[in-house]
């Protein structure tokens, strides 16, 4: 079976080779094969020409085959799995017609979004099934039967365990979007429960940013001699990507951002920490010194998080502080600079952050903060990329003037995070909006007019 995936092309030359040979004309969602509703549905989107995993995916999938699609983030791979299956469902109306498994919550939400756009002018109605969320109006979502379900895998198998009435014995159509990160957060019991329960005769869709050993044992499990669809085979980064590094003593890691932040000021940041914990003191820390920061995390709240999301997509924050909750899948437009500020431990995780910018052809700015503590670390990153990154320009005596102000920031922002704390235990619930700076710009403004007085 693995063989078969592998030679999907060899199968099936024409169909695999040609697309690959025409990518260089321009090619339009019609000549794809695309009917005329959707075409008009793509347009209203704003896209104008298929991407690569397009061009490649859309009409194999139109011909019925399963599909392997293996392509860079960012790359339009969405659009690539919710065509084919609106089409298919144009000819064959039916409910609970396809499952999109995916990782995290907010990749669920967009994945929706789209599906909700794209289907907009056919009346198509999707559910998301994520955890954080009310069960019982979930049960209510399914009971009405919607066309599409994008679930993250864990919640979905409590809702196929626990609902009564809903099952998935009809469906059509299983997309696993990034399947490869679906396993590595362990899900592969949760997936294999589901594979039990969903009809062997349907079209699967498999897309992953990289081939591991799990997915090709998934693939395995199935697929049916599918056709792999490869838009970059090896570990690769956009290339209208302007990567950076800077060398930074450790100590002095908030100071070289609030640096940064102020040479570039003007761009929209997404500054990727390791920890809850970081993300929410670094948002205090630059909102102490007048950035508007917000942050996003899996300690916060599933509204609070979607909240994040959506002022920070509608600009009115122009800094996202995020986990790596975020750095897969998002597709936000006006990304113009990642910062990795804690840099990070899985060197795949590096592409997947740094692709949140320069997306679908803009160009972009990342840029990784490594410390005496990280040289080993960026330098499994740049064997990954095979690329040697050049330093940021930096001028150390203005970023040492800053050194002060930061310090002061510091202390409001441990002190707010410590009041956070104890109003959540003295609350006892999940309120964890830092929006509200809690009293801190009265505490500074008093500690500056106590300062004018001395």
């Amino acid at each position: 079976m693995a063989a078969g995936g592998e030679e999907g092309q060899a199968v099936e030359p024409e169909a695999a080779v040609e697309p690959e040979a025409a990518v260089e004309e321009p090619r339009s969602f019609k000549d794809l094969g695309v009917t005329d509703v959707l075409c008009e549905a793509c347009d209203q989107l704003g896209w104008k020409m298929p991407t690569k995993i397009q061009v490649e995916a859309i009409p194999v999938a139109l011909q019925g085959r399963d599909i392997i699609g293996l392509a860079e983030t960012g790359s339009g791979k969405t659009g690539a799995f919710a065509l084919p299956i609106l089409q298919a469902l144009l000819e064959t109306p039916q409910r609970l017609f396809a499952l999109v498994l995916t990782p995290t919550r907010e990749l669920a939400f967009q994945i929706s979004e789209q599906f909700e756009a794209l289907g907009s002018s056919i009346g198509v109605q999707s559910t998301v099934i994520v955890g954080g969320i009310d069960t019982m109006s979930q049960s209510l979502a399914l009971a009405k039967k919607p066309h599409v379900i994008i679930a993250t895998p864990g919640r979905l198998v409590d809702h196929l365990e626990n609902t009564k009435g809903f099952n998935l014995r009809a469906l059509k159509f299983l997309v696993m979007d990034e399947a490869d990160r679906i396993l590595n957060m362990d899900f592969e019991t949760e997936v294999d429960k589901i594979l039990k329960v969903i009809p062997r005769d349907r079209k699967t869709f498999l897309f992953s940013a990289t081939m591991t050993k799990k997915v090709q044992k998934l693939q395995r499990a199935a697929l049916k001699n599918p056709v792999k669809c490869a838009v970059s085979s090896k570990y690769q980064t956009v290339e209208k990507l302007q990567q950076y590094y800077i060398f930074i003593p450790c100590k002095f890691k908030d100071s070289y951002l609030v640096y940064i932040l102020n040479e570039l000021a003007g761009n929209s940041f997404m500054i990727f920490c390791s920890t809850c914990n970081n993300t929410q003191r670094t948002a205090l820390l630059l909102r102490n010194l007048g950035f508007t920061a917000i942050p996003l995390h899996g300690q916060m709240s599933q509204n609070k998080r979607l909240g994040s999301l959506n002022k920070f997509k509608a600009k009115a924050r122009s800094i996202l502080l995020a986990t790596d909750v975020a750095s897969r899948g998002l597709d936000i437009p006006h990304v113009d600079v990642v910062i990795n500020f804690d840099i990070p431990t899985h060197s795949k995780d590096y592409i997947h952050r740094v692709g949140r910018t320069a997306r679908a052809g803009r160009s972009g700015k990342s840029i990784t903060f490594v410390t005496q503590y990280d040289v080993e670390l960026f330098q499994r990153i740049e064997h990954l990329i095979g690329k040697k990154l050049p330093a940021f320009p930096m001028q150390e005596e203005e970023v040492m003037m800053l050194t002060e102000r930061v310090a002061e920031a510091q202390r409001f922002a441990r002190m707010e995070l410590r009041e956070q704390g104890e109003k959540k235990r003295s609350r006892n619930d999940n309120d964890d909006d830092t929006e509200e700076a809690i009293g801190v710009r009265n505490k500074v403004a008093g500690g500056k007019k106590k300062k004018r007085k001395a």
